[in-house]
């Protein structure tokens, strides 16, 4: 088991498809659903045995929940501030700007 690259409160974005996002949760291996998996296609399907991260995420047009490959994440140094509405379930801002874990508001 390798460990994780990204850890909560990190920015990422996805190497391939434009959206970017927060990270609130991280599995060390993969722990979705086979049907989930299975309806990647074949070529671009990642590997089970490496990190998915849980990312508060969003594109252009919205804002959603995604689990993503570690192999396809990069870290994301824009400082474009994020606008998903569900961070403030989970994190606080620090004094420098950074996304803080809180946990989930009750």
């Amino acid at each position: 088991m390798r460990t994780a690259r990204f850890t909560i409160g990190d920015v990422v974005k996805h190497r391939v498809y434009p959206f970017r996002g927060v990270v609130f949760d991280v599995d060390p291996i993969f722990s979705n659903t086979d049907e989930w998996w299975e309806a990647i296609p074949a070529d671009v399907r990642p590997h089970k045995d490496q990190p998915f991260y849980h990312l508060l995420a969003e594109n252009e047009e919205t804002e959603y929940v995604a689990y993503v490959s570690e192999q396809n994440l990069l870290p994301d140094d824009s400082d474009k501030p994020l606008r998903n509405a569900q961070i403030a379930e989970f994190f606080y801002e620090g004094p420098n700007g950074d996304l803080i874990f809180a946990g989930q508001a009750h």
